[in-house]
């Protein structure tokens, strides 16, 4: 079944090109399926790329996916046009009465800052409780992740030395896991972080298990069955030249970089990376709504009545 969103949105075109099943309000209503609500939290300051990153790997699944576009109402977005968040976006008053099949936190450009000096950190803490009780299973990516955790379990994030920043190998710590279902025993995973979360934090929660890790890189994927939460602390939704745009971006700005690792072909940026965590990516996308799908109630009001 194909995604539904609004066909003005800008990705509706983009994810048509690429061959993505997308539906309109009047095709959806015709069908007699409950639709998957899934939200996104999207708190990355280019959200137009966001959400084209998001719907592909979520509208990639056979089941019908009803997708919910979020915003915070305690921040203003200063790189997405307040005509677009206004026609698209809805705050996070607007659907607290609501309950959700699935939710993705984004990463947002402020995991250098301590979670209390972020300006909408008061909100955001108010958005994990209210998630506990109003969303069935959550994915929470990059500095997403790092905040849930702390808040959550008090799991702190530690600063590198330098960015860690490419693409790695990663190994496949628990291939049973109904989240790794397909994947290899390793694989490769974009990473674009300035801080960390490490091993030794995490084994002294109970509950929390560790899927996805890189001997260079630590960390990748937590799961918490308890909780229904994933903490996801680098980018398999990224496209194939996002590292390359935060490299150039970087460097025009006299802004000190590394080459992204093993990322561009023969380490010449001059070339076009090539993708080769993209089929990893809709597994685990695919895993998770599959996932949500077997367990989530059919009425969405029972969603958050058990745990």
């Amino acid at each position: 079944m194909p995604i539904k969103i609004p066909d003005t949105l800008p990705a509706f075109e983009t994810l048509v090109q690429e061959g993505v099943r997308v539906m309109t309000e009047t095709v959806a209503i015709r069908q007699d399926i409950r639709p998957l609500q899934i939200g996104l939290l999207n708190l990355m300051p280019n959200k137009i790329k966001t959400e084209v990153q998001m719907a592909r790997l979520v509208g990639a699944s056979p089941l019908q996916v009803e997708f919910t576009l979020i915003r915070l109402g305690s921040h203003r977005a200063k790189n997405t046009s307040e005509d677009h968040l206004l026609a698209f976006y809805e705050t996070f008053e607007e659907v607290r009465g609501r309950k959700f099949d699935g939710l993705i936190i984004t990463g947002a450009p402020v995991e250098t800052i301590a979670y209390e000096e972020v300006t909408y950190w008061d909100e955001m803490k108010e958005i994990f409780d209210w998630s506990h009780k109003h969303v069935h299973s959550t994915l929470n990516i990059c500095w997403g992740a790092m905040a849930a955790i702390y808040h959550f379990h008090g799991v702190p994030k530690h600063a590198l030395k330098e960015k860690a920043f490419g693409v790695y190998r990663h190994q496949n710590l628990n291939p049973s896991s109904v989240y790794l279902n397909g994947f290899s025993d390793d694989f490769h995973v974009p990473v674009s972080r300035w801080t960390e979360v490490r091993r030794a934090d995490i084994e002294r929660v109970p509950g929390l298990e560790i899927l996805m890790e890189s001997e260079q890189m630590g960390v990748c994927l937590v799961a918490e069955r308890a909780g229904n939460r994933l903490y996801m602390f680098n980018h398999v939704e990224y496209d194939s030249t996002s590292l390359a745009d935060e490299y150039f971006r970087d460097v025009e700005a006299g802004v000190p970089i590394k080459m992204p690792h093993d990322y561009f072909p023969h380490n010449d940026p001059q070339l076009p990376p090539q993708n080769r965590w993209r089929s990893h990516a809709h597994l685990f996308f695919g895993n998770w709504i599959n996932d949500i799908y077997q367990t989530t109630p059919y009425d969405l009001s029972e969603i958050g009545s058990g745990r």
